[in-house]
């Protein structure tokens, strides 16, 4: 059962996100990882945002948590589905928030790269990423829109949450901040570690170009 709904877009910390609910307790989480390492489920979160929600609790039926995409784009079936679940809004300055996309998930050049991988299997991988970016496009996110238009895109995103969202369910969260508001949102201690710090920009072009080869590694 989903008791924590992330909806911020990506690269707004949401692996980072992941990797601090499950140390809270709140795992297994769903992050666009789960749907590259089970290739099979992606037909399952291309259906849901072209408008099948009775897709979600077979998609979702082991996760206590999401993060980033595409569950993000599907906030508003999940909190209905959920009603108990508390939504976690990850929120950062629009203006990096555009520069980290861009040099990522925006990235047209990296784009390209995995419409030319050529080897079966990492062919098959592609076509479902960019089957799955494309439904994702339908329900919001700029795949190719300019800088305006993708922060408009963004910012027009986070404001929906926060207007839908009863504030008492919804924490608007920047991992800048760490642990001390995460954690007071969903009564738990702090823990005596670190606050996790990953999936940083530089590294994720070589793992889209990995991904497009064949190799066994993530792109997100």
């Amino acid at each position: 059962m989903v008791d924590i709904i992330g909806a911020g877009f990506g690269r707004t910390g949401t692996a980072s996100l992941r990797d601090a609910l499950e140390m809270l307790g709140y795992g297994p989480c769903h992050h666009m990882t789960e749907v590259i390492q089970n290739p099979g489920t992606a037909a399952g979160w291309i259906a849901a945002p072209a408008g099948d929600s009775s897709v979600l609790p077979g998609l979702l039926g082991k996760y206590r948590a999401t993060q980033d995409f595409p569950g993000a784009l599907l906030w508003r079936e999940m909190t209905e589905l959920y009603p108990h679940a508390k939504v976690v809004l990850s929120v950062r300055d629009p203006k990096e928030w555009y520069n980290s996309a861009r040099a990522t998930i925006l990235n047209q050049d990296l784009r390209r790269h995995l419409e030319q991988a050529v080897l079966p299997n990492a062919r098959r991988m592609a076509e479902t990423l960019l089957s799955l970016t494309d439904a994702m496009a339908a329900r919001g996110f700029p795949v190719d829109h300019g800088e305006q238009e993708a922060i408009a895109s963004f910012e027009r995103h986070n404001e929906a949450v926060r207007a839908a969202v009863d504030p008492d369910r919804l924490l608007v969260y920047e991992v800048r901040h760490g642990w001390e508001p995460l954690c007071a949102f969903l009564g738990v201690d702090v823990p005596d570690k670190p606050f996790p710090r990953g999936n940083e920009a530089r590294a994720f072009a070589g793992k889209v170009r990995r991904l497009a080869a064949g190799e066994a590694d993530s792109a997100s």
